[in-house]
């Protein structure tokens, strides 16, 4: 991070050479604005601003877990209920800490460059794109550290244990039992924590960026100007309401009431927050103004605006419950897999890919619905609110995705203090309905991103003065073909890291049950800290090169091929990235719970799959340790990779429009 901090503080400075003098404004002609410098110092202040915060929300988030999960063992004791209680208030502890933290800081860092810039808005907004790219950075390695992390562990625990030994899950026998657990927190907390902190960012620095050079920027309207943050402080109000159903209107009893109570969340908050951004809409903006559209501007009224934020919200349910159809062991589509194990692991193998590539269709035309309806309305603009309007429900849809692998940690805590068979039950039960809701939290991160990304593209074009992206021109053409490569190199990167992580670690496992007597009889302990080692040792050392790619591709693209050809690449990217991340994430989630359906054996068609242990269960196994990269490394940090580019080549986009393109220049 500090590398890179000053790798823009040097590629924005040299724009006039260093230099203190004012410049002319880019977009307001025959005005004055703040020197190079002064934006170059700015950005890199709000860009180590955003690294940090996301850095401190994903380490308490870690924190509330690791405290909350052993408080929700104990109080399974008492009952499901209660359990739940313990486990859903702790996941809402972190989303309120992040959507709180985040809104606070760039609330305070838009004030306090504010008394250096003065009226030159167009520079101060400029400027805190900054942010959104310090907490996307952050979240790159969050995700991608932790996704490799957790699936060392987890995959070298369940081959060993469940496959070759035929020992139950999370069994203290398992020398990769304590990594994996810890690898739940890392990977779902600090990285799911960290990767919605940064879309929230981005796009509220989107919004920001194109509400600088519209009327609200260009007559000075401070609290029309502040419409983005509006919407997500109105969203914390609407969360905090939402989380009281769950924990004080409507207490769950029983175990069929869990995965209701938390669909039933983001359901309500939903409809509580289409009522807020109402109110934020009539109250916060005036009626006409003009939104800045390539170079025109356009005259929006402020219903149209409630429309783009109101159908970025309800896409986001929508996704959500899509992603819950195809990954829920309730429905069909789950089952059908479940049943294909009948015959071993490669039809499971089949009918999984299938069923996540299917998944995808819906998805793709609610965030396409979206796009249409908020780029008619409002241009831009509209999709950076629709974006902001999918995650105003954040500190919700964090709750109930900090809840999946809480009740997960309770399950192992009550394996290893060897509890009562009753209690693993309760704990099951919650974790089974968090698995879901992890998925449909997934499905949110990747819908957002694919708005962001596309708000942060139109406000990048803007910025490096392009007026119209062309596909028949061959520098532009090129730049798409190469930007929709990008994601299959991130995921085979990703992916290799875990198979090659996972190796060392079953090689591991296999070494201690072999050579320390009495392991398996329960006399011996096991040497955690020699996997929990290797688990840290291939994160940190193997999230480097898809960093360094994500990182570095928009640099070398636009300096050398200019703004254009990058415009192409991170089209490319957007459009690519988000049907394999779509699809490599439900995947994962069906395969792991059909392997959970047939665990449970609850109906008549999942006993005839047969116990754990049998010829079926092994096959599931299989299809849920394959599936365990795709949903937890390579398809969630998908999401980070279309974002990240973007917004990194909006901050580099001035030195990209002075400097950019050396090689057609010359040619």
């Amino acid at each position: 991070m500090a590398f890179f901090a000053v790798l823009i503080f040097v590629f924005l400075g040299s724009i006039e050479g260093f230099s203190t003098k004012s410049q002319p404004c880019h977009y307001s002609v025959g005005k004055y604005c703040k020197p190079a410098l002064a934006n170059a110092a700015f950005s890199t202040i709000a860009f180590v601003l955003g690294a940090v915060t996301s850095l401190v929300s994903g380490f308490l988030g870690m924190k509330i877990a690791t405290y909350a999960n052993a408080r929700t063992t104990l109080e399974a004791r008492k009952g499901v209920g209660k359990a739940f209680i313990v486990a859903f208030r702790s996941g809402a502890v972190m989303g309120f800490l992040l959507a709180a933290s985040g809104l606070f800081v760039l609330y305070l860092i838009i004030n306090l460059f504010g008394l250096y810039y003065g009226d030159d808005w167009e520079g101060l907004f400029e400027a805190i794109t900054g942010y959104g790219l310090g907490g996307s950075s952050m979240a790159l390695f969050g995700r991608v550290g932790g996704g490799i992390y957790t699936k060392a562990a987890d995959v070298g625990a369940d081959l060993v244990g469940k496959v070759e030994r035929n020992i139950p899950e999370d069994d203290p026998r398992n020398p990769a039992v304590i990594a994996d657990n810890v690898g739940d927190n890392v990977g779902d907390i600090a990285g799911m924590g960290s990767d919605l902190f940064g879309s929230y960012a981005e796009s509220s620095c989107a919004a920001l960026v194109v509400a600088s050079i519209s009327s609200f920027g260009i007559n000075h309207e401070f609290t029309p100007m502040m419409y983005p943050l509006l919407i997500s402080s109105v969203g914390i109000i609407a969360c905090l309401i939402t989380t009281l159903f769950a924990t004080d209107f409507f207490e769950v009893k029983a175990v069929d009431q869990i995965e209701p109570s938390l669909k039933k969340q983001l359901i309500i908050s939903t409809a509580v927050m289409t009522i807020g951004i109402a109110l934020v809409s009539w109250l916060g903006l005036p009626y006409t103004f003009t939104i800045f559209n390539f170079g025109a501007q356009k005259t929006v009224h402020n219903w149209q605006l409630f429309l783009c934020v109101s159908v970025g919200l309800w896409a986001g349910l929508v996704i959500g419950f899509i992603t819950e159809y195809y990954t829920s062991n309730a429905y069909s589509p789950v089952q059908d897999v479940a049943d294909s194990c009948r015959t071993g692991a490669a039809t499971n193998v089949i009918f999984g890919l299938a069923l996540g590539y299917k998944s995808v269709i819906i998805p793709i035309f609610a965030i396409a619905f979206s796009i249409f309806l908020s780029f008619s309305l409002a241009a831009m603009y509209g999709v950076a609110v629709a974006a902001l309007g999918m995650l105003s429900t954040i500190a919700t849809g964090l709750a109930i995705d900090a809840y999946g692998p809480i009740s997960d940690n309770a399950g192992g805590i009550a394996e290893m203090a060897g509890m009562s068979h009753r209690i693993r039950e309760r704990t099951d039960a919650l974790d089974a309905a968090g698995n879901t809701t992890a998925a449909i939290g997934k499905g949110f991160a990747i819908g957002s991103a694919a708005l962001v990304s596309l708000a942060l593209f139109g406000a990048f074009v803007s910025r490096a003065g392009i007026t119209s992206v062309d596909v028949l021109t061959p520098n532009v053409f090129i730049g798409l073909l190469v930007g929709a490569m990008l994601p299959y190199w991130f995921s085979a990167m990703t992916m290799k890291s875990v198979g090659s992580a996972a190796l060392k670690m079953v090689e591991e496992v296999r070494r201690q049950f072999n050579t320390i007597p009495g392991l398996m009889e329960g006399t011996a302990k096991p040497d955690y800290a020699t996997c929990v080692k290797i688990s840290t040792d291939a994160s940190i050392k193997e999230m480097i090169p898809p960093g360094a790619l994500v990182m570095l591709t928009p640099l070398i693209v636009g300096t050398i091929f200019g703004v254009e050809t990058l415009s192409g690449v991170l089209a490319g990217a957007l459009v690519s990235g988000v049907q394999i991340a779509i699809s490599a994430s439900n995947t994962g989630g069906a395969w792991d719970n059909a392997k959970k359906y047939i665990e449970a054996g609850v109906s008549d068609h999942a006993k005839s799959l047969g116990p754990k242990g049998s010829d079926c269960h092994k096959a599931a196994v299989i299809g849920d340790t394959i599936g365990d990269p795709l949903k937890d490394t390579s398809g969630p940090s998908l999401n980070i990779l279309i974002k990240l580019m973007a917004v990194e080549s909006l901050v580099f986009a001035p030195f990209f429009a002075t400097y950019g393109g050396i090689l057609f220049k010359y040619i």
